[in-house]
This record gives structure tokens, C-alpha cells and sequence, in this order.
């Protein structure tokens, strides 16, 4: 009697632990449940992303045109298929025909796919022909793909001149590492959005430094890929303001993950005021270039220049990883020659090393003195923003 009272509260006692792992899950699900992100994905979405372009509804109409066509021929064909192994069966006595070639059937099967296929590619054709058409844009802009990043250069129309890197936030990469996910916008947020203004023509031009990359926002209807030494280009017109999310779409390395591209729309006004707020950002950081700079103020210039381009890929602590070389104690960063270190950071190398002419003349001097007197490193060396300009002739 003891033994199965011993029994039933041991079973009891389990059965209260599975419960509060039980709750435990259900709440810690709660707690990291997800909502839609406007202008991104949504949760357990099985349609394509709502359209705020005219492409976007011309690709989603041909996408619900083409599966009627194919739902319709589905059924055609195996309603036929089905009628007949049921009408014609043996156990209802039926006896198979005994015929050849029919002229007529010849006819019908080779005519009405015929008919079908160009039913089907006259408007595919027609919305291919129309996302082709970059002519005419209000705005066209350069996004160049970087292991793991986007450059963006504003090269016509309002904003021209205007030129940034667009990373992953570094909270978003901080949370992968850690496990923990949070936010709707879960690497999708970015420290630079590419910004443009609701109803203007926006050109997209696509290249990449280093590998093969791809330029995608959903809600658009664009995909654009960026390939090495080419230029592409593709366009879209917002037609709503708001903020869009997409992803490079090509696989292009262990971080292709941490790669997203989020678009902020605005009105014009809006617009005008972001640009006119960005060239001043540009004039201020335009610094003399005849300026000689201490060594305390370029390395502190340095490791905000580096923590906002380089600790990605070479990491905080300088050490790399992968095939990504260290800096701390790099042969290159402690050699004497100064021109070896600049040479790869204005024009990148065969190993993944992205160009970073991008960057002032003043912001490379920064970034290259904090790495030749950071962590191990202690040359003493100073780089100046004149050896910079010199370099890049």
C-alpha cells in the first residue's frame, strides 16, 4: 500500500514539473512573441508583401493570374483523368477502345497550350518590359553591395552628393550572439536606411566590391543582384510613405544574414529637409585637410571610424576570425612602410577586403592610426589626412 502511494505521488510530483515546463515554454514564447512589421514580413505570411508600387501589383496580379490558369488546367486535366478510370472502369464491364493517331486530337493538344502560352506571356512580358524601364528617373542612386554592408552614393537629382554605409545595428548583431531575438524588426534594423521621397522615379544602380550580392525589397517588386566589376540597374515609385524592409538575396558569405537594406520613404518636404540636414553633416566633417592632427585625437577619431565599419568583420577586439585577418599584430599594421596598410584600405585586396575610399581622407587617417596604436599594436606611427589624399592619386 505504501509502495503505490509512493508511486502516485512520484507520478503526481512529475507530472507537476512537466506542467511548470510546460508554462515555462508557453510564457517565454509570450514573451518573444512576434507582430507584423509594416513594410516587412509578416507572421505565418503565406502571400506575397502587400504592394506600394505599381510593379509590385503587376507582379502580384500575374502571380494569382498564373495560378488560376494553372488551378483551371488542374483540374481540367485530372477531372478528365479521374471521370474516366471512374465511367470507364472494368468492374462496370467497360472494354478499352482500340485506336491510333486522331488527326483532330493532334490539332486540339498542340493548338491550345499554343493558346494558353501566349495567353500567359503577353502580360508577363509587358510587366518584364516595364521593370526595365529605368529611363526618365527623378533620382538615381548607387547601392553597392560589401561584405556585409550596403554603400549608398545619391548620384542625380535632389540629395546628389550624398554618399554613406548602411550596417546592421549593432544591438541587432549584439542579440544574435547572445541567442536572444527581440523586436519585430529583428535584423532588419539598420544604422543608415537608404532614404528616398514618396512618388519620384528612383533609379537603383547595383554593384558590388567583392562577391556576388543581391538588392531586394518585397513590398517594391524589386530584386536586383550586384555582381563584381558590372553595373545593373532597376527602379521603383513608392507610392506610399512609410518604412520597407528587404535582405541581400544572394548567398554571399557567412554573414549574408546580417545584410539587410531597409528604405525609408518620405514625403517631399520631408525629403528636402533630410537632404539639406545630411549636407550639413557632409559640410562639418569636411576637416581641413591641410590640418596636422595629434596622435590622441586621430586615435580617438580612429576607434569610432572602426567600431562603425571595421568590428564586424575584424571584431572588437582586433583578433578577425575566419578568414578575416587580424589587425593585432597584422605584419601589414606594424611595418614601418605606411603605404602597405593604406594601399588596402583605399583599394581593398583578393582576400574579402572591401575599398574604403569611401570614407574622408580624414576618416581613413583616423581609422588606420587607431589600428597602429590600438590593442597590441604600439608603433607610434601617425598617419595624416594630406598622406591620404596623396595615396589616392
Amino acid at each position: 500500500m505504501k509502495t503505490m502511494k509512493a508511486l502516485w505521488l512520484g507520478w503526481i510530483e512529475r507530472a507537476g514539473q512537466l506542467g511548470l515546463a510546460l508554462a515555462t515554454m508557453l510564457t517565454t514564447q509570450v514573451a518573444m512573441a512576434v507582430n507584423d512589421l509594416p513594410g516587412g514580413p509578416a507572421v505565418n505570411q503565406l502571400d506575397m508583401h502587400p504592394p506600394v508600387t505599381a510593379i509590385a501589383r503587376e507582379q502580384q496580379w500575374l502571380h494569382y493570374f498564373m495560378m488560376i490558369i494553372c488551378l483551371v488546367i488542374f483540374i481540367g486535366v485530372f477531372g478528365v483523368m479521374f471521370y474516366s478510370m471512374f465511367k470507364h472502369r472494368k468492374s462496370k464491364g467497360a472494354k478499352a477502345a482500340n485506336f491510333h493517331e486522331s488527326t483532330t486530337v493532334e490539332i486540339v493538344w498542340t493548338i491550345v497550350p499554343f493558346i494558353i502560352v501566349i495567353f500567359m506571356a503577353l502580360p508577363a512580358t509587358k510587366a518584364v518590359v516595364a521593370m526595365k524601364d529605368t529611363s526618365a528617373a527623378d533620382i538615381t542612386i548607387k547601392a553597392t553591395g560589401i561584405q556585409w554592408k550596403w554603400g549608398y552614393d545619391y548620384l542625380k537629382g535632389e540629395g546628389e552628393g550624398i554618399g554613406f554605409i548602411s550596417t546592421l545595428d549593432v544591438a541587432q548583431r549584439e542579440m544574435s550572439d547572445a541567442g536572444k531575438p527581440s523586436g519585430d524588426d529583428y535584423l532588419l534594423r539598420v544604422d543608415n536606411p537608404l532614404v528616398v521621397p514618396v512618388d519620384k522615379k528612383i533609379r537603383i544602380i547595383t554593384t558590388a566590391t567583392d562577391v556576388i550580392h543581391a538588392w531586394m525589397v518585397p513590398a517594391f517588386g524589386v530584386k536586383q543582384d550586384a555582381i563584381p566589376g558590372f553595373v545593373r540597374d532597376t527602379w521603383f515609385r513608392a507610392e506610399k510613405v512609410g518604412d520597407y524592409y528587404g535582405q541581400c538575396a544572394e548567398l554571399c558569405g557567412k554573414e549574408h544574414a546580417y545584410m539587410p537594406i531597409h528604405v525609408k520613404v518620405l514625403s517631399a518636404q520631408d525629403y528636402s529637409r533630410w537632404v539639406d540636414g545630411e549636407k550639413k553633416k557632409i559640410a562639418a566633417k569636411s576637416d581641413d585637410p591641410a590640418k596636422v592632427w595629434v596622435l590622441t585625437e586621430l586615435v580617438a577619431r580612429g576607434e569610432k571610424v572602426y567600431n562603425a565599419n571595421c568590428s564586424q568583420c575584424h571584431q572588437p577586439n582586433g583578433k578577425g576570425g575566419g578568414p578575416v585577418k587580424p589587425l593585432d599584430g597584422s605584419p601589414t599594421v606594424l611595418d614601418a612602410d605606411k603605404s602597405k596598410q593604406l594601399h588596402m584600405v583605399l583599394n581593398g585586396s583578393a582576400n574579402g577586403m572591401p575599398s574604403w575610399k569611401a570614407l574622408s581622407d580624414t576618416e581613413i587617417a583616423a581609422v588606420v592610426t587607431f589600428t597602429k596604436n590600438h590593442w597590441s599594436n604600439a608603433t607610434g606611427q601617425i598617419v595624416q589626412p594630406s598622406e591620404i589624399a596623396a595615396a589616392r592619386k
